[in-house]
């Protein structure tokens, strides 16, 4: 059964947050304490995601991949967080943990690329945990570089160190 990409909706939004927790739990448990990781919900998240597209939903894109009728991953970007008009900032993709290999985070990050390249943005950058070991392969394998920039932001109750990739976006 194949993956279908599409614009999230707003009727996404709680599915997107359900997937975002499970793939932070099974993702994040290998180097983040379980009490970090205990908050926010499944549902909580759903909120977070639901007030998000509030404010973002002009200036940013989501997007779903779709198995079988079920969102089993997602895509999230929009301008870059330190406001250069030539740079998009991919702020997340996500996976159910079931379908980790099976070639969906590529099929997203792919997508993301060509979004941003219709944006007219030049470059793209993204944060990633430091600790993420899966996910810096994940992305250097996708052509992504450390920056040298570095920053710390809270996960639940855990203080994360997070690196600063970017990629050039080859007309």
């Amino acid at each position: 059964m194949t993956v279908t990409l599409r614009p999230a909706t707003e009727g996404d939004l709680m599915a997107v947050g359900a997937l975002h927790q499970r793939s932070r739990v099974a993702t994040y448990s290998a180097f983040l304490p379980a009490e970090a990781l205990a908050d926010p919900t499944p549902e909580a998240m759903g909120r977070y995601w639901v007030e998000r597209w509030i404010w973002e939903r002009d200036t940013h894109r989501m997007t779903v991949a779709e198995r079988a009728g079920a969102v089993v991953g997602f895509s999230h970007l929009g301008p870059d967080d330190e406001d250069d008009p030539a740079t998009g900032l991919l702020n997340a993709i996500h996976l159910d943990p079931a379908e980790q290999g099976r070639g969906v985070g590529r099929t997203l990050m792919v997508d993301a690329l060509d979004a941003m390249r219709a944006q007219g943005w030049r470059r793209a950058v993204l944060w990633v945990l430091r600790d993420n070991a899966h996910a810096r392969s994940f992305y250097e394998r996708g052509g992504w570089t450390p920056t040298g920039a570095e920053r710390e932001e809270h996960i639940g109750t855990a203080l994360t160190p997070q690196l600063r990739y970017t990629r050039l976006l080859d007309a």
